[in-house]
């Protein structure tokens, strides 16, 4: 059986090249007949590929990561509108409001670059379609692609119909052609994130007789004089379909240099044209160079590789699901907020716990998309924690919960953190400091663990007289507010009305002018709403509850944390044969066994496999066996279908239809979910959704 190869990948390199020649055509000096055939027919498959294969990877996950796609395609557009720019000045394009603007949202700024705003509107329409199902889908991309192929290359014969020129005159001017992200883009990418692994020998013999056909139409088209554009044929659907079928069965892992030279190739060769045509001129080369189509295609092909060659071999940032990773819905997380804000009652606003890098959750993205829905308030545990969240240019309160060395004093002043007040001898250390440090005054409810006693107005007051301190708020925290037993809820109503107490005495006595806060997570979620300026939830803006026991699926909160590592290797181990340190697994039957890329030191105890752990492969939930290592552990595997090297294994999150939720994983490592996700190791990779 012969070894599949990235084709897809690799293909991109040609379907780059491709384009190519349609903007320079290397045969009209010589065969104006094949130069169409090559240009106007062979070369119009490259496109759609481009389209074809980013609709099929976005359908692989249900167009999850469209978010992530749209804004890296954003990117790249923005910078190859900049890298034009000089161009499109020196040839006064783009001169008034309305080419600027149809440029940049439908035929791009220069001729090639009509691809961005295409796949970044058509992505969108795909994925709005499909939520209407396949046939819907299918049926209203078709129908829209058949709008386009009437102002297309059958636009003499469409424009013939009754009200058909008036129609396209309108269309034409918003865009200057109908080959765009409404009329041609919609179809691909849904072909695309429909497209299956068909039989090669079908798929070859049906792209040799569809591309003959095709070529007959061409000609039929260009002979009739309809076209007005030659991007679009009835047939180029199915031609399109049948090739990325056939690359797909020939498919297997990724080229990542060949995706990064056809990306350059493709950007910059419109550069390389002018800068060829340039330099013919200069060297007196243009009839070599210019005026022989062959060598005018040569000269800018070895250019534009050149530039594409070294974007291809600069070195390469690690992939951050490369090796074990965390997954981070950014969707959840504004979900849970919301549902939080509104238990904590209209005139309470939330204070965003994110220490311990926000739960194993990545602090930075955390709090900006929380800033960005609204949160003003952050706590963190230390001074270092609320540096780099400054550093990240992140604005609003950010409360250090923890204990900071007076010295420090300055630092709390530059970076403008506010610093918990935890007893009074502290605030004397840190008033002595001599600087303006903005404090939230702890205050001791019950818990004894930090905080000036509730009952101590004395030392409140003296506090308040201390020179330098600027007191914004005060606080006390619940110890027992998840606690179920008469006793527990007894013992936090009593904390609750200590605070409750001392915050209107303060307010009467004029001590107290700023925040009030006593809620964490677990106060929100199980007790009624007080009047308190803050609520500072943590654990539960993760959709994380401590415990198995105590999680409430009816709340509404969802899990925005995912943790996954890839398959290393496969073996086969005979009934009786054993391995890992110690030998500590020995199988009972003929197993298949593979090995994770994750291990004690990402944060997972060593008898996680002893305390019954299991991960989730190929939506299965199978048993980790054996000892942990520091960086890897092992699955029986057998009860998953065919497992092999690169597969993504699940230890907390959704695969398919089976989930392992945190407090699960929590539960088998004989903790809480707190910990568990705190002690994620700083070497796993993040990423963001």
């Amino acid at each position: 059986m012969r070894a599949r190869t990235p084709a897809l990948d690799r293909f991109r390199v040609l379907a780059a090249v491709l384009v190519l020649t349609i903007h320079t055509s290397p045969l009209a000096s010589y065969a104006p007949g094949a130069d169409f055939w090559l240009t106007r027919v062979l070369a119009r498959l490259a496109v759609p590929f481009f389209f074809l294969v980013t609709g099929y990877f976005l359908g692989r996950s249900d167009f999850a990561h469209l978010p992530r796609f749209l804004k890296k395609t954003a990117g790249l557009y923005l910078a190859a509108i900049l890298l034009y720019l000089p161009l499109n000045v020196y040839a006064k394009n783009l001169t008034n409001w309305q080419d600027i603007l149809r440029g940049l949202f439908f035929d791009g700024t220069f001729y090639h670059l009509w691809y961005f705003p295409a796949i970044l509107l058509g992505s969108v329409l795909a994925r709005l379609l499909l939520k209407g199902g396949r046939r819907f889908a299918l049926a209203a991309s078709a129908a829209l692609y058949l709008i386009g192929l009437g102002g297309d290359s059958y636009y003499g014969l469409f424009s013939s119909l009754p009200a058909g020129k008036a129609f396209y005159d309108g269309f034409f001017t918003i865009s200057s052609c109908t080959r765009g992200g409404v009329c041609f883009a919609p179809l691909f990418l849904v072909l695309g994130a429909l497209a299956k692994r068909r039989s090669p020998a079908l798929c070859g013999a049906g792209l040799a007789l569809s591309l003959a056909a095709m070529s007959g139409e061409a000609f039929l088209l260009k002979n009739a004089g309809w076209q007005r554009h030659d991007s679009m044929y009835l047939l180029l659907p199915l031609c399109s379909v049948l090739l990325f079928s056939l690359l797909l069965a020939e498919n297997a892992g990724q080229d990542r240099a060949a995706r990064r030279f056809s990306a350059v190739f493709y950007v910059v060769h419109p550069w390389c044209i002018v800068l060829v045509r340039g330099g013919a001129k200069l060297l007196s080369l243009e009839k070599q160079l210019v005026e022989n189509s062959l060598g005018h295609f040569l000269a800018v092909l070895a250019l534009s590789s050149l530039f594409a060659l070294a974007a291809a071999l600069l070195p390469e940032k690690p992939r951050a699901d490369g090796r074990a990773w965390r997954e981070i819905d950014l969707g959840a997380l504004r979900q849970n907020a919301a549902l939080l804000r509104r238990l904590a009652g209209k005139r309470t606003e939330l204070m965003a716990v994110v220490k311990a890098d926000a739960y194993g959750h990545g602090a930075v993205p955390c709090a900006r998309a929380l800033r960005r829905c609204g949160v003003r308030s952050f706590a963190v545990a230390t001074l270092e924690e609320g540096i780099a969240l400054r550093r990240a240019f992140l604005r609003g309160t950010i409360l250090i919960l923890g204990w900071t060395p007076p010295a420090e004093a300055e630092l709390l002043v530059r970076w403008r953190l506010t610093q918990a007040v935890v007893d009074e001898p502290y605030a004397r250390q840190l008033a002595a400091q001599g600087r303006r440090v903005r404090v939230h005054l702890a205050a001791d409810t019950g818990m004894h663990r930090l905080g000036v006693p509730s009952e101590d107005m004395a030392a409140f007051r003296r506090i308040s007289r201390l020179p330098s301190l600027r007191i914004t708020g005060v606080f006390s925290h619940l110890c027992e507010a998840n606690g179920a037993s008469a006793e527990e809820e007894a013992f936090t109503r009593e904390q609750i009305r200590r605070f409750s107490g001392l915050t209107a005495l303060l307010q009467t006595s004029g001590l107290l002018v700023g925040e009030t806060h006593l809620f964490a997570s677990a106060g929100l979620l199980r007790w009624e709403a007080q009047p308190f300026s803050l609520a500072r939830p943590g654990l539960a803006l993760f959709g994380v509850w401590e415990t198995a026991a105590e999680r409430d699926a009816r709340c509404g909160l969802r899990p925005v944390l995912s943790l996954r590592a890839r398959v290393t290797s496969v073996r086969r181990l005979e009934t009786g044969e054993s391995a890992g340190y110690g030998l500590a697994f020995t199988a009972q039957r003929p197993t298949v066994l593979a090995a994770v890329s994750i291990g004690y030191a990402d944060g997972l105890p060593r008898d996680l496999a002893q305390r019954g752990g299991e991960a989730l492969l190929h939506g299965v939930r199978v048993p980790i066996v054996g000892r942990l290592c520091m960086d890897q552990l092992l699955l029986d595997a057998t009860d998953a279908e065919e497992t092999k090297g690169g597969d993504v294994v699940t230890l907390i999150g959704r695969d398919g239809a089976e989930t392992i939720p945190a407090e699960e994983l929590a539960g088998r490592c004989g903790t809480i979910t707190n910990e568990l996700l705190s002690r994620l190791g700083s070497r796993l990779g993040l990423i963001v959704r």
